[in-house]
């Protein structure tokens, strides 16, 4: 979807450098610092306009909370819904997650967050897709042993793919949805997408998989 070009972003994430963080390279490895506790950290990546990771951090104050997302125009919508909430366990970073590596150390983070990542649906993008096995070595790098990958998407091929992905990765299929507002559960956050899907009754397909050591 094309976003609306905002020509007050840039000032806008040079005004709240103390949420969307600057360089973040420079504290890889640092993370629980920059929080100024020892809480797990969660990764959403494709953080998007924010209604998931503000409501995850109201919902989970003893879990912080990092969001990814490479769009300014996108990210300072997030950032107002965080401010709004006002959670302190959030912070957002405005860069893109083709390496993770550069941004996090190993066993840095706890659990991983795909939201309606772009299917790329084409054969000759597969490796753009975030479930793709580069993806894969990556979020194994980072999360600590045990940690978790959830993922949730209305794509039907994306998902069916990145099962797959995931089987031949050798990782261990936790849980898996292939329609997750059947049951509806008060403690899933809804993200923008979520809603105007399930709204139009589309199935929502969640799944939960983590490494196996």
């Amino acid at each position: 979807m094309r976003q609306r070009n905002k020509p007050w972003a840039d000032d806008f994430i040079a005004e709240h450098a103390d949420l969307i963080i600057p360089a973040p390279e420079k504290h890889r490895g640092k993370w629980k610092e920059i929080f100024g506790n020892d809480h797990p950290i969660h990764l959403e990546i494709g953080t998007g306009k924010g209604q998931f990771i503000a409501g995850m951090a109201e919902q989970h104050p003893d879990i912080n909370f990092i969001g990814m997302e490479l769009a300014k125009s996108v990210i300072v919508t997030a950032a107002e819904k965080v401010l709004a909430k006002e959670v302190p366990n959030v912070i957002l970073l405005n860069n893109n997650a083709k390496d993770l590596r550069d941004f996090f150390a190993e066993n840095e983070i706890s659990g991983i967050y795909l939201n309606f990542s772009d299917p790329w649906p084409k054969s000759r993008h597969e490796k753009r897709r975030l479930t793709y096995r580069t993806f894969l070595e990556q979020y194994e790098d980072i999360l600590i042993e045990g940690g978790t990958l959830v993922q949730k998407t209305d794509n039907r091929g994306l998902f069916e793919y990145s099962l797959v992905s995931y089987n031949q990765y050798g990782m261990l299929l936790e849980d898996v949805s292939l329609d997750l507002h059947v049951n509806e559960d008060p403690m899933n956050v809804k993200t923008e997408y979520e809603k105007k899907f399930s709204a139009k009754g589309q199935p929502i397909y969640r799944c939960q998989v983590s490494f196996q050591s």
